[in-house]
Formats: structure tokens, C-alpha cells, sequence
């Protein structure tokens, strides 16, 4: 089965955004951190590190991102969770499977594309 990021990828690319495609947390918070992007799609499991892990450390090194991130993921969360997730100001929550629609949805609320 093909992985959910080079799913983004291709539809990314066939709508002509820029865009940087990282399957390490940790190597996507350095990016985060060092370079500006209109949009951030985080999944919350990623291999040795969360995304609560990746929100926290953004927030803690470059807090002006969180309302850039949107949540891809197919963790169940509770009401409550989720709304912890909003209160720290990340931009949305999208339960996976995610539709081509919603994905676009979010990345053309955007007057610019992401880089």
C-alpha cells in the first residue's frame, strides 16, 4: 500500500505546490523551525516521534508555527483531546481516511502556495 505522504505528494504535485515531504518528526521540526511554510500536515504517529512530541517542541522553539499545523491522523481521540490540540493553536483536525477534497480544502485556504 502506498504511504499516505506520497499520496499527499502526488496530489500536492499535481496541483503544482511546493511543498517538503519528511517521514522523521524530528527532521520535520527542523524544517519547521528553520524555514517558512504556509501549511504544516502532521500525522500523531510517526516512528520515535509523536506528534504531540513534534507540538510541544515547535511551540516551545517556534510557537508562531502551531497555527500553520494541521492533523492528519487515524488516532482516535477523545472531545477532550481534541480540544487540547485546538487550545495550543494548531489550525485543524482531520480524521484519516482523508478525502482528496479535504486535504486541497485546506491548502487552498491559502492565498499563496506552501513552500
Amino acid at each position: 500500500m502506498q504511504e499516505i505522504s506520497q499520496i499527499f505528494a502526488d496530489i500536492l504535485s499535481t496541483k503544482n505546490y511546493h511543498f517538503d515531504s519528511i517521514s522523521d518528526g524530528r527532521a520535520g521540526l527542523e524544517l519547521a523551525v528553520n524555514k517558512t511554510y504556509d501549511l504544516i500536515l502532521l500525522d500523531m504517529c510517526m516512528p520515535k516521534y509523536s506528534g504531540v512530541d513534534f507540538l510541544l517542541d515547535l511551540k516551545a522553539r517556534r510557537p508562531s508555527e502551531l497555527s500553520k499545523v494541521v492533523i492528519v491522523s487515524a488516532l482516535e481521540m477523545s472531545a477532550y483531546q481534541e480540544q487540547e490540540l485546538l487550545n495550543l493553536g494548531i489550525r485543524t483536525i482531520l480524521k484519516k481516511p482523508i478525502s482528496v477534497q479535504s486535504l486541497l480544502s485546506q491548502v487552498e485556504q491559502e492565498e499563496v502556495p506552501f513552500s
